[in-house]
C-alpha cells in the first residue's frame, strides 16, 4: 500500500519559512520523480516544485528563488524548503509521485497539509 504523508504546514507570518516534508512508504523511492502541489481556496491545484530521480528540478514561475525542493533517498522523505512566503502562498500543499507507466494506475498523492501565511 502507498502512503504520502506531509507534514510541516502551519501559520507562518509574511516574510517567513516553513518546511515541509513528505514521508513515503510502499514505493521504491529513489527512482520516483516526486512533486509538490498546492491548491489555494476557490483555485485549481497547480505544480510548485518537481524533483526528478536523477536530481533535476523545476519550479513555478511565482516560487522560483524563494522554495527550494530536495529528498533524502535514505529516509524515503521529499522536502519543500519555503522562505520569504506571502500570502498568496496561502494553501493546501500535497504531496506527488506521479504513476509509473505499465506499473501504477494513477497517480499518489498525500492527504495535504494547510500552509497559512498571514500576520
Amino acid at each position: 500500500q502507498v502512503q504520502l504523508v506531509e507534514s510541516g504546514g502551519g501559520l507562518v507570518q509574511p516574510g517567513g519559512s516553513l518546511r515541509l516534508s513528505c514521508a513515503a512508504s510502499g514505493i521504491i523511492f529513489s527512482i520516483r520523480n516526486m512533486g509538490w502541489y498546492r491548491q489555494a481556496p476557490g483555485k485549481q491545484r497547480e505544480l510548485v516544485a518537481r524533483l526528478t530521480s536523477n536530481g533535476s528540478t523545476n519550479y513555478a514561475d511565482s516560487v522560483k528563488g524563494r522554495f527550494t525542493i530536495s529528498r533524502d533517498n535514505a529516509k524515503n522523505t521529499v522536502y519543500l524548503q519555503m522562505n520569504s512566503l506571502k500570502p498568496e502562498d496561502t494553501a493546501v500543499y500535497y504531496c506527488n509521485a506521479p504513476k509509473i507507466f505499465g506499473r501504477d494506475p494513477s497517480d499518489y498523492w498525500g492527504q495535504g497539509t494547510q500552509v497559512t501565511v498571514s500576520s
